[in-house]
């Protein structure tokens, strides 16, 4: 399979010219709940879930990242139907992560029913365990340097307590939480100002920090909704291969107008 490409074309077409277990990782937020004009396409979402799982590779990551419209002043739960359609299709749950903005397009008002929506799923379903983890360590510990207070003590085999010092010091940083926070909008999403031709990307930083979290250098990372390329630019910069899927030309070309400069 020649790798490094953008495809245009029904993912699900696509795909099905994709070798099973051929996929490292697949980093991508589809159309959802029609909230976007994405040229009249309409996903075939059964059969997508179908390819999906089938190209991806044993201990292979899949993070979809997604929300729901609201309609009549509640939510659609659209994305829930879908992580659930995953799971039935024999991936797990390995966890469910919140992409989280800085800020709303459309924030409530004191008369109003909800309040301000600024986050979006991030699921994050593997096959199998995962076959590779690189937690982010940045979160900043306030106690680096420090062991616990008193006396150190450890259970022994019979369950008393000895004392020992075999106890390592709080790290200077920690794996980050399950919550990753974002600044978007025009100029900080992408470092490329003609990515926001497209009308709906994500921020660089999310599909780079999920990049390295779930893949290795060499791994094959995959969109199958690839817009301005977003997921294959960031793995081309952290020297992983890539193949991007999308229905519009006009996105196709985009994408590999931002990638021919990396």
């Amino acid at each position: 399979m020649e790798l490094n490409r953008i495809l245009c074309g029904d993912n699900v077409a696509v795909l099905e010219t994709f070798p099973s277990e051929s996929i490292d990782l697949v980093v991508t937020s589809p159309p959802y709940d029609n909230l976007r004009d994405y040229t009249g396409y309409a996903v075939a979402f059964p059969a997508l879930v179908a390819q999906l799982v089938r190209v991806l590779k044993q201990g292979g990551v899949l993070v979809w990242v997604v929300g729901d419209a609201t309609v009549k002043g509640s939510e659609t739960g659209t994305s829930f139907r879908q992580a659930l359609a995953f799971l039935d299709a024999g991936l797990r749950l390995h966890d469910t992560m919140i992409y989280e903005k800085n800020t709303s397009s459309f924030p409530a008002k004191r008369a109003g029913t909800r309040y301000t929506q600024i986050f979006e799923y991030m699921f994050v379903l593997s096959k199998g365990t995962p076959a590779h983890v690189t937690l982010l360590c940045d979160k900043e510990n306030k106690w680096a340097g420090w062991t616990n207070w008193g006396k150190n003590t450890t259970r022994a085999k019979d369950g008393t307590l000895e004392q020992t010092t075999d106890i390592k010091p709080v790290p200077t940083h920690s794996p980050r939480t399950n919550i990753w926070k974002y600044v978007v909008g025009k100029g900080f999403n992408s470092s490329d100002k003609e990515s926001h031709e497209h009308p709906a990307i994500f921020p660089e930083k999310l599909a780079e920090d999920h990049i390295l979290t779930w893949s290795r250098e060499g791994d094959v990372v995959l969109d199958p909704f690839c817009g301005s390329g977003t997921t294959c630019k960031m793995a081309k910069r952290h020297r992983r291969s890539y193949l991007g899927i999308d229905i519009s030309s006009e996105y196709c070309t985009l994408a590999e107008r931002i990638l021919a400069k990396y």
